[in-house]
């Protein structure tokens, strides 16, 4: 080595061992500490245009103006000084900015015909140009119905024919919400297939636009469309949406041959398209807050782009990598190249908000890889948030802005030093990169997370830990598939093939985090609850630096979060009291519905109902270590007693799903068919007389034993109701009845029909404790126990105060899970609640 050499590496090191400190080493090449100017106005930026958008106009344009005067006199006074009253009038200009221009975005949305006719309801005739992607509301339930998902889908009006025949030319961002008139299940056809930029003329009915709680909305009115028919087309796309579609499209037929989870999950990996994302998977990934996968991210566009500029450094050196240099690219056509590559991804991904930020935020990390140079990107950072925000205000008050920010800011500062801790500690180089980048972003998210989902994840770090290995593979196999598809499908199919693997696996990973019986804990959803979890986020971190140099103290620390997380019932169980160990029957509390279990032998269980919600019916499955279910008896096909069947079948042997013979309503009833076919469980229908048995459990079923009423089926659903499979239950010991929903006549007629039913010592009391109780029939059965499933809250009244004062009267002891939480009968006839 020669001596000029040798200075150098000398003078490099000593520079590296300055710019270093407790927190960890710098990076080779980061000179000096972080540079911090430009945050302040960019916080500047995002407050003022906050509060502008949730303020009355004349307070916004009032405070913008304070703000640019104060600028202004700071300015003159610093004339010649420089130093902090530059700085704090800089900051002051840019918050007069963004509330200025947020307050200009805001007025929008009062000017126009639309915000008056909205308040009145009226009824308008608009043409509106399509600005996002349709996508489908899931359906809800509502009492016993399973209301239709609609279309729901983001425009603008342009014109405006009100009922009189006035026509308005406006320019206001709407909501269209599509619904079929009838009461099928399906959508309206052709909606989905709508392209931005698409122009429609809608016939609608106006309302309000719901506010956001803090005075807050980015639209002037929502329009509800009631057809069966297509759209009505006055203009289509433009030719970069069609090819846009067109290559969305192709990757959609790409991976229509892969399995289930990786044809649902692959669009949304590669162009954040979720329409194929069903209900299951999608609460997997809440649960896991893997959710951001699901849509498009800067790590979508950085992928990209570091197979054309290379590896991390290279960039800009003569041995650069990537793609570029092998195609003899100059640095100045790479670069173009980039530009370009991030404006198809845009246009291809659609130029939303969301987009727009994760093509900024890939930039910025583009930036990383292409210098290596980590103290120019929080300037950048800070500028792309002020750019974004003054060019759509709306986004200050964007929780998905907010988590993608606070994200990258997290891998640009806590990553890189607690990667480098962990190195020092003996971690391997990228595993350690991926540990901190993973707890990172989990750590500084977290809290925003917990506000919407109310809940903290126990296992996203080492979800998304797995999952990041994963997610590069995927998405080049999926952006090569998308971009083959117009010119080789075959070539596509295969490229989807293969990617269909790594994003399977993802989808495996999400399911078993989600799957693990700790997986989440409750948490306030409030600002709050959100500083509660920061600070205690802060505090762990704090521990964890004097924690590492204790291996024991360490490894206890890991054993109770993996406790935690798996909580095994022997354990668990001294603490909570739930479930009783030798309980019989439970009750789940699934809100307003229903959703029982029969204890059937070691991890199995006869499941009666299945409650209005997949999650909270398999919540409480998991709990009682219910693992195969031999039969599902559906006692009718009301939304809250049949909606939660997928949370059965989510992870258990179900053997076959048995039914009443009335199969209304005749949507909710397909639904179950179609929901057990995919499963490929067998359904049966329930026959009156008929016993079964398994071990100790035996029932009867007692009814129905009429045939279905001819004729259209009742509007309040009565005759539904009345067809419900009632059992008679006998298990150790104990007998139990199960009427289901049945109303007074129906319940008289089963006691004219069944003249030797015997008193019993538990009773699911019949349609959630409601007012409609046939008193003979409570007479005769004289339970010691009386068990309701209701809904806290609920707008029904349930359980009516005369049905729960009647059984009370005559010795029963009434237990409502509305109150109670879960409920479990012991074979001794002791009743446990989980809130008890």
């Amino acid at each position: 080595m020669s001596t000029r050499t040798a200075t150098r590496a000398a003078v490099r090191a000593a520079v590296h061992a300055a710019a270093g400190h407790r927190l960890g080493a710098a990076d080779p090449r980061q000179e000096g500490p972080a540079d911090l100017r430009l945050v302040p106005p960019a916080l500047a930026v995002w407050g003022a245009a906050a509060l502008a958008l949730g303020a009355l106009g004349g307070a916004a344009v009032a405070g913008a103006a304070v703000c640019g005067l104060a600028a202004v006199v700071l300015l003159v006074l610093a004339r010649g000084r420089g130093g902090g009253r530059t700085a704090v009038a800089m900051t002051l200009l840019c918050a007069a900015a963004g509330g200025g221009v947020a307050a200009a975005h805001a007025a929008d949305l009062h000017r126009g015909p639309l915000p008056e006719a909205a308040r009145q309801y009226a009824r308008i005739t608009a043409e509106v140009a399509v600005t996002g992607d349709p996508r489908v509301v899931r359906p809800r339930v509502r009492g016993s119905d399973q209301l239709a998902g609609a279309v729901m889908l983001r425009a603008e009006a342009v014109r405006v024919t009100a009922a009189d025949g006035t026509v308005t030319a406006t320019r206001a961002p709407v909501l269209v919400l599509v619904r079929r008139t009838d009461s099928a299940a399906r959508t309206p056809p052709g909606w989905l297939d709508l392209l931005p930029t698409t122009r429609l003329r809608v016939r609608a009915g106006l309302l309000p636009p719901r506010d956001d709680g803090a005075g807050g909305r980015d639209i002037a009115a929502v329009l509800r469309v009631s057809t069966d028919g297509p759209p009505t087309v006055t203009a289509g796309p433009t030719a970069a949406q069609r090819i846009a579609g067109g290559l969305r499209s192709g990757l959609r037929e790409a991976s229509d041959g892969l399995p289930s989870d990786a044809r649902a999950l692959l669009p949304g990996l590669v162009v954040g398209d979720t329409s194929r994302i069903p209900a299951d998977l999608d609460a997997a990934f809440r649960a896991a807050d893997m959710l951001h996968l699901l849509a498009v991210s800067g790590a979508n566009l950085a992928i990209l782009l570091v197979l054309l500029i290379g590896p991390p450094g290279t960039a800009t050196r003569a041995e650069r990598r990537g793609a570029a240099p092998r195609l003899g690219m100059s640095l100045r056509t790479t670069a173009v190249t980039g530009a370009l590559l991030t404006l198809a991804f845009v246009v291809v991904c659609r130029p939303e908000p969301s987009v727009l930020r994760a093509a900024a935020c890939g930039l910025i990390t583009i930036a990383a890889i292409g210098t290596g140079r980590r103290r120019s990107l929080l300037p950048a950072l800070a500028a792309a948030v002020s750019l974004l925000v003054l060019y759509d205000p709306w986004l200050a008050r964007d929780f998905g802005f907010l988590l993608s920010v606070l994200a990258t800011g997290s891998l640009l500062t806590l990553a890189p030093r607690w990667s480098g801790a962990l190195r020092r500690r003996g971690v391997p180089g990228r595993l350690a990169e991926a540990l901190a980048a993973a707890a990172a972003a989990q750590a500084v998210c977290a809290p925003v997370v917990a506000v919407l989902a109310a809940h903290v994840s126990l296992v996203a770090i080492p979800c998304n830990l797995l999952a990041e290995f994963l997610v590069a593979p995927a998405t080049m196999l999926g952006f090569a598939a998308l971009a083959a598809a117009p010119l080789a499908p075959p070539l596509a199919e295969a490229l989807a093939w293969l990617a269909g693997w790594p994003t399977g696996a993802i989808a495996a990973i999400a399911r078993a985090g989600a799957a693990l019986p700790g997986a989440e804990v409750d948490w306030p959803g409030s600002w709050t609850g959100a500083l509660l979890l920061a600070a205690l986020t802060a505090t762990v971190i704090l521990a964890a630096g004097r924690l590492v140099r204790h291996r024991w103290l360490c490894a206890a620390c890991a054993v109770l979060l993996v406790l935690a997380v798996l909580r095994p019932v022997p354990l668990i169980r001294p603490l909570t009291g739930w479930p009783p160990p030798d309980w019989r029957l439970a009750v789940c509390d699934v809100g307003q519905g229903d959703a029982l279990a029969l204890a059937a032998g070691r991890g199995a269980a006869v499941v009666i109902d299945t409650g209005p919600e997949p999650g909270a019916v398999d919540r409480c499955l998991r709990a009682l270590g219910v693992t195969a279910v031999p039969l599902l008896v559906l006692t009718h096909f009301h939304a809250d007693h049949v909606a939660g069947l997928p949370g059965v079948l989510r992870g258990r042997a179900v053997g076959a799903i048995q039914t009443t013979a009335l199969g209304e309503p005749a949507g909710q009833a397909a639904a179950v068919r179609h929901e057990a076919a995919r499963a490929g469980v067998p359904v049966i229908g329930a026959g009156p007389g008929e016993r079964r048995r398994i071990g100790t459990l035996s029932w009867e079923v007692l009814w129905p034993r009429e045939p279905p009423p001819p004729g259209p089926p009742s509007p309040s659903g009565e005759e539904a109701n009345d067809a419900s499979v009632t059992l008679l239950v006998r298990t150790s010991g104990l007998t139990v009845f199960l009427p289901g929903d049945l109303e007074p006549p129906a319940q008289r007629r089963l006691l004219a029909a069944c003249p030797d039913l015997p008193p019993v010592d538990v009773l699911k009391v019949a349609h959630h404790g409601s007012a409609y109780q046939d008193q003979a029939l409570l007479e005769r059965l004289r339970p010691r126990v009386a068990l309701v499933s209701s809904g806290e809250g609920n707008p029904y009244g349930h359980p009516s105060p005369r049905t729960v004062d009647v059984l009370r009267a005559a010795g029963a002891t009434v237990l409502r899970t509305d109150v109670h939480g879960s409920l479990a009968v012991t074979s001794d006839g002791a009743v446990t609640g989980s809130d008890s």
